[in-house]
């Protein structure tokens, strides 16, 4: 199972590569605007730019073809009206407070499909899943009025706390469920599949 940390480091390559190459898409084109017509080299025609433009186009597509292939909760997203959640762990956000169904930590077994639905009652939030080293599982914005759904799936045993992600003015910077989900049974999941 791939983690967002993973993701997260191929992403910064792919997309720092592909950042560079519009960077020299842009300087070509600063270039050729400011020299006097016929005074650059001849290969550097309106032909060539189409075709590298066309071709730079091609693999932003195929970035995203091949992130959806390769990260899973793409597909989850796209497909959670078809998934069955194993269980729905809801959560209230109100003046400035999460509210959890249960006394934290939150078991969750490893492997466990789980359907977060954050509610809010007053403004928009975000509700933030974060490793012990800070490093982000997953986020979304949680806007009042509405069920605010998301669908995940845990393969790493750990601690996680709860941090809001979206500005919701000062007194938004303190909210924070420290330890507020443990997921556990990893090593046990692992040792069943290699008896099978």
């Amino acid at each position: 199972m791939t983690t967002t940390t993973e993701v997260l480091w191929t992403l910064k390559v792919v997309y720092t590569i592909y950042a560079f190459s519009i960077i020299s898409l842009i300087a070509w084109f600063a270039y050729r605007v400011t020299k006097q017509p016929n005074s650059y080299k001849t290969w550097l025609t309106p032909k060539v730019f189409y075709t590298y433009l066309a071709i730079l186009v091609m693999v932003g597509v195929g970035i995203h073809i091949l992130t959806y292939n390769k990260i899973p909760w793409v597909a989850w997203e796209l497909k959670k009206h078809k998934i069955q959640p194993d269980r729905v762990i809801e959560v209230q956000i109100k003046d400035h407070q999460f509210i959890l169904p249960e006394e934290t930590p939150i078991k969750i077994n490893c492997g466990e499909v789980v359907m977060f639905n954050v509610k809010s009652a007053d403004l928009t939030y975000g509700f933030g899943l974060f490793r012990q080293d800070n490093t982000m599982v997953f986020q979304m914005q949680v806007v009042p009025g509405y069920d605010n759904e998301l669908l995940w799936q845990f393969f790493e045993e750990g601690t996680f706390y709860v941090l809001s992600t979206e500005y919701s003015g000062p007194k938004g910077a303190r909210m924070k469920v420290p330890d507020a989900f443990q997921v556990v049974n990893c090593e046990e999941k692992v040792s069943k599949g290699r008896e099978k």
